[in-house]
Formats: structure tokens, sequence, C-alpha cells
């Protein structure tokens, strides 16, 4: 599947079962906690933590829907970009960005 399928699915889901659809603010709380969950999954091996980061995606799809954002396209971009970045390592050992593109 998709990221632009993904997202028109998960959009659809919303309108089917009520959800909200509207309130912007109120989905990036929900991502933020689902984002919570996965961490949480993550740091006690739960057998659940491909499902949390799916719910992850989910919410930031229809966040994207909400917003008329092409996330495929956006994602696309951000790859393109970032293969272009040139990092070093900083005085600490962390790499620092030294080119913008």
């Amino acid at each position: 599947m998709d990221i632009a399928e993904a997202q028109k699915l998960a959009w659809q889901n919303k309108l089917a079962k009520g959800f909200n659809t509207s309130d912007v603010a109120l989905e990036f709380g929900l991502l933020t906690a689902e984002v919570g969950e996965a961490f949480t999954a993550w740091r006690k091996d739960l057998p659940d933590r491909g499902e949390e980061l799916a719910d992850v995606f989910l919410y930031l799809a229809a966040i994207a829907e909400m917003q008329g954002v092409d996330l495929g396209e956006e994602v696309r971009q951000k790859i393109e970009k970032n293969a272009g970045r040139v990092y070093t390592a900083g005085a600490n050992g962390t790499l620092v960005r030294t080119s913008r593109e």
C-alpha cells in the first residue's frame, strides 16, 4: 500500500466511524498520545509495537488529509532533500549538519 492510499483510507475510516475531522489541535494531541503508546510498547518489548507504530502513521496521515497535504509527495521530497545533506561529527560526537541540501 502506498502513502496516498493509506492517507485516503485513514480519512475514510474517520468519516465512517464519526471521528473528529475538523479539530487539528485535537488530532495532534491524539497523535502525541499514540507516539507515547508506541514508545511504551518498544520500551517494554510488547508484541503490539508494530500496531502502535501503525496507529502513529494513521493519525499522521489523517492530519495530513485534514490539511490538504499530500503526505506521500511531502515524504518523497523530504527524503530527496535529506539525501543531499552532509553531516560531520561535532565536538561531543553528535552529528551536525554542515550543508543545507
